[in-house]
């Protein structure tokens, strides 16, 4: 027995998904733009499918651009302008809802294929690149895999890996052998999206029996999973985690009884400062563990991110909801108000590495955090957004 999706659900569901966040935005606007795309539904990946096919479409551009004759596109000049003029248009996204609602819908699609079956829908993305351009495509869209990315994470300048589709292909298939009994439940996945529109995870698979190798199919992990919220589903994270910060008298803790998405939001300031919990001093970060601003500052102009630079301006007000979560639990040892303290503070620096050192300097060695790991340059690229200047 292998599970398939059914497709004619999927197509259904992402037209309601996508009418009804439309519905939502454009009665009060006209326009969507790139910073609301990025916190639009709770699904970050698809906010950020939905920037990979805008993305996708300015490289087509660029393509029939570079295919004139009269032009020396390799000339640096001509490669500096062209940066600048991407970073333009990214400040700059426009979309009136007749053009975007086919891009949420398509992104909702292509969402719910990698959440139930990853090893198709990244063999799919491998063959849409021509035979030797693998691993480029890896690179470039590295930052909007938000899900099963463990599996082609490592093939990326992978030594010894045969750069053809069918090498990376193989590969591929090795890895999820290796992980598919620890990936993600695809309904854990999937779940925030149903506080956009219901998801029915029956529905969303349809059986059928065949005689595939077991080993080249997915058959996605059956365990009881409820249509929690986010902020649900968080609060049992740490209600389970044994490494949390350990509530004090007086100290402000996630209550569902009365709290709101928007209560992350409308606390006066305050208050928050008065109730965030004392950092003991003395641990800053360590030469081995401290972050680089001029190195992550470089990382990020080099890739796709740059054209999103100076797309927030608030942190305090941008980060997503399934964003702050994830923070929270991952970075700011399970405290929101330690978070919100934390995003105030760089929303009050005046550049990129003032904002830098001061992460080294409260949060880095006093919370331990792993500088490489994926929620630390998620996190270092929400700041690197914010600001247009380095220092």
């Amino acid at each position: 027995m292998s599970a398939k999706i059914n497709s004619k659900y999927v197509e259904n569901y992402a037209k309601e998904f996508s009418k009804q966040i439309c519905d939502q935005y454009f009665s009060q606007k006209k326009y969507m733009t790139g910073h609301e795309i990025i916190t639009l539904s709770p699904s970050p990946q698809v906010n950020f499918f939905t920037i990979k096919t805008i993305f996708e479409a300015w490289q087509m551009e660029l393509e029939k651009l570079k295919s004139s004759p009269y032009f020396d596109y390799r000339d640096k000049s001509v490669h500096e302008a062209l940066k600048d003029f991407m970073n333009v248009l990214s400040r700059t996204i426009k979309i009136e809802r007749s053009h975007f609602e086919p891009l949420i819908n398509q992104a909702v699609i292509n969402s719910i294929n990698l959440a139930v079956d990853p090893l198709e829908f990244y063999s799919k993305e491998f063959d849409k690149v021509s035979n030797n351009a693998v691993n480029q495509s890896l690179k470039e869209n590295k930052k909007y895999y938000k899900w099963h990315n463990s599996l082609v994470f490592n093939l990326i300048d992978k030594a010894g890996l045969e750069q053809s589709q069918q090498a990376y292909k193989e590969a591929l298939k090795f890895n999820f052998s290796n992980q598919k009994d620890n990936l993600e439940d695809f309904r854990i996945l999937l779940n925030s999206m149903g506080q956009i529109r219901f998801i029915d995870f029956d529905e969303v698979l349809a059986k059928e029996i065949d005689n595939k190798n077991p080993e080249e199919e997915y058959i996605p992990t059956v365990k009881p999973v409820q249509n929690h919220t986010p902020k649900e589903i968080f609060k049992q994270e740490i209600e389970q985690s044994d490494t949390l910060v350990k509530e004090t008298p007086g100290q402000p803790h996630l209550d569902d009884s009365n709290e709101t998405n928007d209560d992350f939001e409308n606390e006066d300031e305050e208050f928050f400062i008065e109730n965030i919990p004392t950092l003991k001093r003395g641990n800053a970060a360590t030469s081995a563990n401290e972050i680089d601003p001029l190195q992550t500052w470089a990382k990020f102009e080099t890739e796709e991110y740059s054209i999103m630079k100076g797309t927030i301006k608030e942190l305090s007000e941008s980060v997503g909801l399934n964003q702050r979560f994830m923070f929270t639990k991952e970075l700011f040892d399970g405290n929101p108000d330690l978070m919100k303290h934390a995003l105030k503070s760089i929303d009050n620096c005046e550049s990129f590495v003032e904002a830098i050192n001061l992460i080294n300097d409260r949060f880095v060695g006093e919370l331990k955090w792993e500088k490489n790991s994926d929620v630390v340059s998620e996190f270092l690229q929400l700041i690197f957004r914010k600001f247009d200047q380095k220092d």
